[in-house]
């Protein structure tokens, strides 16, 4: 009930920043004055997952992920209603729009109501009554929906989980963001100082395991060989997650976002390409919007969020003015230009060519 109510207060909250949007161009203001979408979303699924000592991308907590979702979009919805009463629904609801043949094949319920090519029909009644997402809600609460076409909605579209990388770490603790799997337990954050020549390493715990070693075990520790120090099994990390098992829990919170949803799939640098390729279309064939990979390539790309074991195992070249070569592991330590920066950001920030811009 505290959630219910949390997602219905956020749901107006978040129709009145329609109003104070800031939007630069005309097109764009009238755009959103039209349709007063928004993206609700949520962060810290993969920590809340743990805590309740489940495995991310198990059975039970795929369960859990489409629960909680399903209940923010039914709260949300419900509030579309009760604003839409207050306030009036979305301009684009009482707007008409011609009825097409290609609509009538992309939706038979439209020709079983009667319907025909040619015929005007509300934006409310397209919205409420022939689009699948919600059909969907409709099969939880068909009175809403009756309604909903009757009066329209708020709004035209509710829900969206984004990345939230920088509000989990300096607002929640660290929790895991957004819908993801905590990256690892304890890792390394590249972040910018003010000052600083390149990105600045610094260590951070996950909130899950914060939690556990304040609740449960003080000397609780990834990696441990230690008994007494060693975590559960259920505290897994992206990298354990098979990239099914990402799409899978994408898979069962999209039925319930109406916009995307940011997932990132991590693989192994050495993943064969036909097995890379089968998760695109799993992800297809699982309805999703959007899909993402993630494998580690120093090469091409440092990262935000890296382990202290891949900058162990990453060998840096550089190369110096003398035409002289020196090799170094991702995670020492080089004194360049009056600083000391770990060598694997130095070597980002030269080659990228942000060096000393920040």
């Amino acid at each position: 009930d505290k959630y219910r109510e949390v997602v219905a207060i956020f749901t107006r909250m978040l129709d009145n920043v329609v109003e104070i949007n800031g939007l630069p161009l005309e097109q764009q203001r009238r755009e959103i004055l039209n349709k007063r979408r928004h993206g609700m979303g949520y962060l810290g699924l993969g920590s809340t997952l743990t805590l309740l000592g489940m495995k991310y991308g198990s059975p039970e907590s795929l369960d859990f992920t489409e629960q909680v979702t399903r209940e923010m979009a039914l709260s949300g919805w419900r509030m579309a209603l009760s604003l839409a009463e207050e306030k009036g629904p979305a301009p684009i609801m009482e707007q008409d729009f011609t009825v097409t043949t290609e609509m009538l094949d992309k939706r038979p319920e439209m020709v079983r109501d009667g319907l025909q090519a040619g015929d005007t029909i509300k934006g409310k009644v397209l919205h409420a009554r022939y689009s699948r997402y919600m059909q969907r809600i409709a099969e939880r609460d068909s009175a809403l929906v009756e309604k909903l076409a009757e009066h329209g909605a708020r709004f035209t579209h509710h829900s969206s989980i984004a990345p939230t990388g920088t509000i989990s770490l300096s607002l929640a603790n660290n929790a895991s963001n957004g819908i993801e799997p905590s990256f690892a337990h304890h890792y390394y954050r590249n972040v910018i100082r003010e000052g600083k020549k390149s990105k600045e390493k610094m260590g951070v715990f996950s909130f899950e395991l914060l939690a556990y070693r304040d609740l449960v075990n003080p000397e609780a520790l990834p990696f441990s060989d230690d008994p007494e120090e060693q975590l559960p099994d259920y505290f897994i990390t992206a990298d354990d997650v098979s990239p099914k098992q990402h799409v899978d829990i994408q898979a069962a919170a999209q039925r319930w976002i109406d916009s995307s949803i940011s997932k990132t799939a991590n693989v192994p640098t050495d993943f064969p390409y036909e097995d890379f390729k089968d998760i695109y279309l799993y992800a297809y064939e699982k309805g999703l919007k959007g899909c993402t990979t993630f494998r580690f390539n120093p090469e091409a790309f440092q990262g935000v969020l890296v382990k202290e074991q891949d900058l162990e195992k990453t060998i840096y070249r550089f190369a110096l003015e003398d035409g002289s070569v020196i090799e170094v592991k991702g995670n020492e330590e080089i004194e360049y230009d009056g600083e000391v920066h770990s060598a694997a950001n130095l070597f980002d920030a030269l080659k990228e060519g942000y060096y000393g811009k920040f």
